[in-house]
């Protein structure tokens, strides 16, 4: 890459996460090193990262720190509050300092060019010196950070907005593969991988080690070892050996484990081995596929670089993920030797060092760069999926949408968007060429029958033999089903609340429609002796004889952080001769985050166990697939829940009536995942029908009937793009408040009382004359000094006897002494924070109120003015969540929109056709309810409505249509595969 004219000055800046950044760094100052160029290096890494590939004069090495990357509690697990605290004391309290020192530094040095690979404020300092900047990554803070932020906080966003602001300020970005989000930047050029160089080859680094060419070599690269944790021989199979990169001095190893000197070359001994195990980072994943090695990786937590990186790998065939259990439990085996089988395929350019110098090089002498992308359509795409991740409530999972992921997961997709103008053929297919039903019917819905015809396409899938990549979730569905055996299928929707919301767990009437989307489970039971397992799992099992498991698969998994499966003996499930308790299981879950989803599933057996005594005797197979969204308010979880708990129960003969499969479906989501929801979800999901309301008073869960919806009103869902989850902390807080509310006015309630028997409310200040009290008035402060839901209280008694006595807010401190307990069990009081008390508490008061009138009113003749009311009910409940705290930007737009539309008179009839929206579930974002007549301008409107949206946010909304039956109206189908029954 010689250069004709004059050398340049580039200052490169090397952000503090880690060495990989340096090593990849290294590869490119190198080359433009070798140009002819003078590169000062801005590092916090040791010299010799950058000496021991580098020597040379044109070489400077400056060791500054200017940003801290992600601050790692140990190898596996990045601390969020530690990162942003580490973060805000060396990046942004000092950040006027900082930019002036740059400044004049890269005016000392007369830099020519700034290079940054990440560090924000580099790229700003460039702006204000007056030189051109570009960065060269994979993934920028803004978007690491995002979850942070959402974990700390909304009030921290600004440092967000101020990393992207930063990046901005760059001419454009040098993107390398496994790349996340990356909106700030104006342009992106995309270039190969970027690895280094070998020095010794594969025989030649066995032979200084003295390791045969036909041992098999495991190469351990974790970059720090975990803490307290010791190598034993018996990781290893018999015959393998392991270099242990990074090892403390100090540290033994077993005979089987060789030490590499600290500083051994890296990629020598990648390349030298069968196979790597490690964490996934830019460094292992591009230098693992350059050389061809397979990589068993072990996730990090919080680090939401990795779903990108690790479906680089996964697409190029080159990954198997080790559960971190195994990891430490030493559980190594089955993993290698699944390893060992892989062929990475991987042929892209590993030249990516070289190329980005070249466009350094060029760039910096004033030649343009074309980019080979449209800007702007990607930068939208990028905006949009760092949004979702700073609107996500903290603890939940990455969306990572499937268009913008290599390892796009067809089956999944498939199975729930069933074209509808095949279902008749597709329906022939089913029944007469791959399974036969023996029990129950698919109803003719869609999506069923889209999962039945995933179920028969990996019954034919040929893992072996096919060409084409597949990811995990197939390749595991495919070894853990038993074809030879039934299956039993359950199905369960999604819920859209059309009045009620979180007043639910206030006793408050509800009323809940199921979605067509839905969850479906297929499930199989097969003794311990026959079950098919995965060879981690086999690998478990004690010499005496097989035990029992549960695997798990989660279609759809591969696109965010969480695992595509879930496996674990059944007798963990056990404390002795009990089942743990759910306190126990919390924290089971909750140990790997990856794995935390299957919390929601493997609950529903733990809850069985508890509240039924039912015992499990048998393996357990369980593939989950679900077309509920996540996190817009639809009721994700409680689909996932029924639909789990319906197939269980049906594949080990339980008899589980709808209304209490939902109860026990409520405690897996209150006591064993830790979310505080009530239970008209469930409820919905468990005992609603096609095209009807759902009628529940939850006292606690009193179905009161089904309510007819007129052909003439439709509902429907638009989705606002801003993930909501009942385990965030505005939820929790508010329904804190609400509880607290409740204690206070059972507390006032029964001081009155006491006070009228002794005829001194004078002495207690209250402006209640006791004289004015009679026999009526005292029954009714008995009754309130008892209540045991808010919504029993009259909107007239509340404001008469309690509204104005309320404290707005209160400290949990203040209360707790007062108070002692708020008398909920599925939340806990942060002495530390303020909740809101007053509207909270005012809200189900009131809104059981507007849901009697609107069940009403649906019963009503039919008129505009039925109409226009119930919008207007509509209306009141949604001012109500915001009131609360439980509103967001994006929900408030889409009802602004509904109530434009509504005012907008068609220049046909002049008459509206939506009346009303509102915020749904939870709040605090998701979905938004719609009313409107049934008719062709209502479906005109919404998509004005969605055109607008997109328009304002960028974000086109989801719309949700249309009904299907409730689990308990489905039942189950047991299948059979055809060619089984012929044998």
């Amino acid at each position: 890459m010689g250069s004709p004219k004059k050398p340049l000055v580039f200052a490169y800046y090397v952000t503090g996460h880690g060495f990989g950044h340096a090593t990849r760094v290294v590869e490119i100052v190198r080359n433009l090193i070798l140009a002819g160029h003078e590169v000062h290096v801005v590092t916090g890494a040791p010299n010799y990262v950058y000496t021991s590939e580098i020597q040379s004069p044109q070489l400077f090495i400056r060791k500054v720190l200017l940003d801290c990357g992600a601050v790692q509690a140990d190898a596996l697990t990045v601390d969020r509050l530690a990162s942003l605290e580490k973060y805000i004391e060396t990046a942004v309290v000092p950040r006027e300092e900082i930019l002036a020192t740059e400044v004049d530094w890269l005016k000392s040095i007369k830099a020519d060019f700034v290079v940054s690979d990440v560090v924000p404020v580099a790229c700003r300092a460039a702006a204000n010196a007056g030189i051109p900047a570009v960065c060269c990554t994979n993934f920028s803070w803004d978007f690491i950070y995002a979850e942070y932020v959402m974990a700390a906080g909304i009030q921290n966003r600004s440092i967000i907005w101020q990393i992207a602001e930063d990046y901005s300020h760059c001419e454009f970005l040098i993107r390398l593969p496994g790349y996340c989000p990356m909106p700030a930047f104006r342009d992106v050029i995309d270039v190969p991988l970027v690895v280094r160089r070998l020095h010794k080859s594969r025989a030649e680094v066995r032979k200084e080690l003295g390791i045969g060419d036909d041992v098999k070599l495991l190469v351990y690269n974790f970059g720090g070892q975990l803490a307290g944790w010791q190598l034993k021989k018996e990781y290893l199979p018999d015959g393998w050996i392991c270099l242990v990169c990074g090892a403390s001095e100090g540290q033994e190893l077993p005979p089987n484990f060789v030490k590499l000197p600290k500083d051994f070359y890296t990629p020598d001994a990648i390349a030298a081995s069968d196979v790597m195990l490690g964490k996934i980072g830019y460094g292992t994943s591009s230098e693992a596929l350059a050389y061809k090695v397979p990589f068993v990786f072990v996730r990090r937590d919080y680090f939401n670089e990795e779903p990108f990186l690790r479906n680089l790998v996964e697409h190029y065939q080159g990954g198997v993920e080790m559960i971190r259990r195994d990891l430490l439990a030493g559980n190594w085996a089955p993993y290698l030797q699944r390893a060992i089988t892989l062929k990475p395929c991987y042929e892209g350019g590993i030249n990516g060092g070289e190329v980005a110098a070249r466009i350094l090089q060029d760039t910096a002498y004033g030649n343009n760069r074309a980019s080979d992308k449209f800007s702007g359509a990607r930068r939208l795409r990028d905006a949009i999926v760092l949004g979702y991740q700073l609107q996500r409530i903290p603890g939940t999972d990455i969306a990572v949408p499937d268009w913008y992921s290599l390892a796009q997961t067809e089956l999944s997709s498939r199975s729930q968007s069933a074209n509808h103008n095949a279902v008749d053929s597709n329906i022939k297919s089913i029944e007469t060429e791959d399974f036969v039903i023996l029990h129950g019917h698919h109803r003719g819905l869609p999506d069923t029958i889209g999962f039945l015809k995933t179920l028969a396409e990996l019954q034919s899938m040929n893992p072996v033999s096919s060409k084409s990549p597949q990811t995990r979730e197939h390749l595991a569905a495919v070894a853990m089903l038993n074809w030879e055996e039934d299956i039993i299928v359950s199905r369960a929707p999604g819920r859209l609340d059309v009045m009620g919301g979180i007043a639910d767990y206030s006793g408050s009437l509800v009323l809940q429609m199921p979605t067509r989307e839905a969850c479906h489970v297929a499930i199989q039971r097969n003794h311990p002796t026959k079950h098919k397992l995965w060879k981690h799992a086999q690998a478990r099992q004690p010499t005496e004889g097989p035990i029992p498991v549960l695997q798990i698969v989660s279609f759809g998994s591969e696109l965010g952080i969480r695992a595509p499966t879930f496996d674990m003996d059944l007798s963990d499930f056990m404390d002795g001769d009990q089942p743990m308790s759910y306190e126990k299981a919390y924290k089971y879950f909750s140990r790997d985050p990856s794995q935390r989803w299957a919390a929601y599933v493997a609950g529903t057996i733990l809850v069985l166990m508890t509240e039924l005594g039912v015992r499990f005797s048998d393996s357990i197979s369980m593939l989950i697939s679900s077309g509920v969204p996540e996190g817009k308010g639809v009721s994700s979880s409680a689909s996932i829940e029924v639909a789990s708990m319906s197939a269980v129960a049906a594949a080990h003969g339980l008899e589980i009536s709808p209304r209490d499969l939902a109860l026990l479906c409520q405690k897996v989501e209150n006591y064993v995942v830790g979310a505080p929801c009530g239970v008209m979800d469930q409820m919905a999901s468990a005992c609603g029908e096609e095209n009807k309301l759902l009628a529940m008073v939850c006292q606690p869960a009193e179905v009161l009937g089904l309510v007819e919806i007129p052909l003439y009103i439709r509902f429907w869902g638009i989705d606002s793009g801003i993930r909501h989850s009942v385990g965030g902390g505005d939820y929790k807080s508010v329904r804190i408040g609400t509880y607290m509310g409740r204690k206070m006015i059972k507390s006032m309630a029964s001081e009155w009382l006491h006070s009228s028997m002794s005829n001194n409310f004078a002495e207690q200040g209250d402006d209640i004359n006791s004289d004015e009290l009679d026999d009526g008035s005292r029954k009714l402060f008995e009754t309130e000094a008892s209540l045991g839901y808010l919504c029993n209280l009259s909107p007239h008694r509340y404001e008469v006897a309690y509204a104005s006595r309320l404290p707005e807010s209160v400290s949990g401190k203040e209360f707790v002494q007062k108070y002692a307990d708020h008398d909920d069990s599925v939340t806990k009081i942060d002495e530390n924070l303020g909740y809101a008390v007053q509207a909270p508490t005012r809200h189900p008061v009131y809104e059981n109120f507007r849901v009697k009138a609107f069940k009403a009113l649906l019963s009503a003749a039919h008129s505009d003015h039925q109409l226009y009311s119930l919008g207007q009910l509509m209306y009141q409940c949604h001012y109500s969540y915001s009131a609360c705290g439980l509103g967001s930007d994006g929900t408030d737009r889409l009802v602004g929109l509904v109530q434009e539309m509504q005012h907008l008179k068609s220049p046909k009839s002049g008459d509206a056709s939506l009346f009303g929206a509102k915020i749904t579930g939870g709040g605090s974002g998701g979905t938004v309810c719609i009313i409107g007549r049934n008719c062709t301008r209502s479906s005109e409107q919404l998509f004005e409505i969605q055109r607008r949206y997109k328009a304002a946010t960028g974000y086109l909304p989801y719309v949700f249509e249309g009904s299907s039956p409730g689990a308990g109206k489905f039942g189950y189908m047991r299948i059979r595969l055809r060619s089984s029954l012929s044998k």
